[in-house]
């Protein structure tokens, strides 16, 4: 006869190794989390370490900043210094431009030439006048031609006239005056 065992004594082994495979997998999963936890503390930090050291750079790049535009002020400031002394320099020189023309025509004005009108442009000096004599007349433009201030003297125009019943010689000269 057969005799058939219908206790469960196979199926309690086959229990314990399902048991164990669980306990290792949950050991594995377990393990896996705290790898991945760590992981992810580790990131969690450097995250915040970069966000601290990006808002120490923002507030540094804000005070840089305020140094730019201080910078900025100062060599506008500067700039426009300079163009003010630079245009105080100009007309201290150019002060001196009529001074010396005035003085120049005058100290070589000899009698008998007196002067009718002096208009200065853009450098070049017109004048015109009477003379009593032609060599009073040239007198006057050679005087200023030996002049260290005058240069460029030219004789436009010299012609006779009446002048109150004496005669005269109208003239017309040019030259520029040195700087």
């Amino acid at each position: 006869m057969i005799k058939i065992n219908l206790l469960i004594v196979k199926r309690k082994k086959k229990n314990v190794q399902v048991y164990s495979t669980l306990i290792q997998g949950g050991i594995i999963l377990g393990l896996t989390i705290l790898v991945l936890g760590v992981f992810a503390f580790h990131l969690i930090s450097k995250v915040s370490d970069m966000r601290e050291a990006e808002a120490g750079k923002k507030k540094r790049l804000g005070e840089l900043q305020v140094l730019i535009k201080e910078v900025d002020n100062y060599e506008k400031d500067n700039a426009s210094y300079k163009e003010k002394t630079r245009i105080i320099e100009q007309l201290k020189k150019n002060q001196q431009v009529p001074l010396r023309l005035l003085d120049e025509v005058s100290e070589h004005l000899p009698k008998g030439v007196w002067l009718t009108s002096l208009a200065d442009q853009q450098g070049v000096i017109n004048i015109s006048g009477y003379a009593f004599t032609n060599s009073d007349l040239v007198g006057y433009v050679q005087n200023l031609k030996s002049s260290k201030y005058i240069e460029e003297v030219a004789l436009i125009e010299s012609r006779q006239t009446t002048m109150e019943n004496t005669s005269v010689y109208q003239f017309r000269l040019t030259f520029k005056i040195k700087v």
